[in-house]
């Protein structure tokens, strides 16, 4: 009965396919909904507040194929959410005998939030493998090219050299980071269970002596971390999953920018390993991966944005605050997740030219080699007269090995990459 035919990805080919939208999608959402729902009435029968028989009947009907997800989304809109039609929906599946016993006790928002932190964790879940992946051919290649010299670039010009491995050990850094700080998040997901306003006072009136130990079992039948109070407007989870997810598509993000710079036509110092079709011009072999890439560092910090204003949620449960997270943190679920993905297929194929890279050293002639220069000659000339005479030879475009004053001085450029070595050794130390 269920369908994702609206669902698809058509415009969305970041994600569109990727394990990423199957854990965001509809069903996805359904299924967690009614884990959630089917986890507490397990979480009150361990407490002996319903009977074990009635755990069973309603985690037995919660069978995804059993409901309509096109109906529930209909009427959803008379209630401003889908947790009620849901609930109706579930009752009647359990039957007469047990059906009071779904949802006893919960509020609709309990249910929401409870879904979605079981999305987001099966969601950096896969994320978190993504940039496991990354990390890894990351590391080999800042290890193969920890020597590979090539031009550094500032403000877009030629400025002193650098190594490409260097280059991967900064891409692998930023991942890590993301890894650090998605991981730590996943760990932190809370279940959500408060009653009507967040006092558990329902849980009382239905018999439980210590309503507060059921926020525990609760999390513990989900695998979510147990909360230390009812988060319904303390959203601290979804800010942390906004942080996290939108640093990741940042980090992500510097990888594609560079390669897409490194891979122009003109450049040319990096290729994807298998590069995008044009519909127009059969000799292109478009960045794809990494345009992708760039196309969800660009979008995250604004579906970021959303969730972040939603911290401002008046009273005990608000209205349109939670109700406005939800679109966007999908969104940024599936392009995270996808973009996690995409990464580990450029960063596994991301062929290096380091011939290029060479060529390329030499444009300016010596110039890229000038910062040092300028400190050798300076005893003999002083400062002022040796950025003089070797701004004077720049601007001319003549080679500095013409220049009397550099006859003995070693123009070699893959000779002044400083501790580039040493720092990416460094950097790959790093788990």
């Amino acid at each position: 009965m269920t369908s994702d035919a609206s669902d698809t990805g058509l415009l969305a080919p970041g994600w569109a396919g990727s394990p990423a939208a199957s854990a965001t999608s509809d069903a996805a959402y359904l299924r967690a909904l009614l884990d959630a729902e089917a986890a507490l009435t397990r979480a009150q029968a361990a407490l002996g507040l319903v009977p074990a028989e009635a755990a069973t009947a309603v985690t037995e009907a919660t069978d995804p194929g059993r409901f309509d997800v096109a109906s529930l989304a209909e009427r959803a809109r008379g209630g401003g959410n889908p947790v009620i039609p849901l609930v109706a929906d579930l009752t009647a599946a359990v039957g007469e005998e047990h059906g009071p016993y779904v949802h006893r006790g919960a509020t609709s928002q309990d249910i929401m939030d409870t879904a979605a932190m079981l999305v987001a964790a099966r969601t950096l879940d896969l994320v978190l493998a993504g940039l496991a992946r990354t990390e890894r051919a990351l590391a080999r290649l800042a290890a193969e090219h920890r020597d590979t010299a090539m031009p550094g670039r500032t403000l877009t010009q030629h400025a002193v050299p650098t190594t490409f491995g260097l280059k991967a050990a900064g891409w692998r850094s930023l991942v890590l980071d993301a890894r650090d700080r998605v991981s730590a998040v996943r760990d932190s997901l809370p279940a959500q269970l408060g009653g009507a306003a967040g006092t558990l006072a329902a849980f009382g009136a239905y018999g439980a002596s210590d309503p507060t130990a059921l926020p525990t079992e609760y999390a513990r039948e989900l695998g979510l971390r147990a909360p230390g109070l009812p988060w319904h407007t303390l959203r601290t989870p979804i800010a942390d999953l906004a942080g996290c997810l939108a640093f990741t598509a940042g980090a992500l993000g510097k990888l594609a920018v560079d390669v897409l710079t490194l891979s122009r036509t003109e450049i040319a110092e990096v290729a994807e390993g298998s590069g995008g079709g044009s519909s127009a011009m059969p000799h292109k072999s478009n960045p794809v991966r990494s345009t992708l890439l760039a196309a969800a560092a660009r979008r995250a910090p604004q579906l970021a944005a959303t969730l972040y204003g939603s911290l401002a949620a008046e009273d005990e449960r608000p209205a349109g605050a939670w109700h406005a997270e939800w679109e966007p943190l999908r969104d940024l679920l599936r392009l995270v997740g996808g973009a996690a993905q995409d990464a580990a297929a450029l960063a596994e194929g991301l062929r290096v030219r380091p011939d290029v890279m060479r060529e390329h050293l030499d444009l300016t002639h010596g110039s890229i080699v000038s910062e040092r220069l300028s400190a050798e000659l300076t005893p003999a000339l002083g400062r002022a007269r040796a950025k003089e005479l070797l701004t004077r030879l720049a601007s001319e475009g003549r080679p500095l090995a013409e220049a009397p004053e550099l006859a003995d001085a070693d123009l070699d450029p893959a000779h002044y990459t400083g501790s580039a070595g040493a720092l990416t050794d460094r950097a790959l130390e790093r788990e």
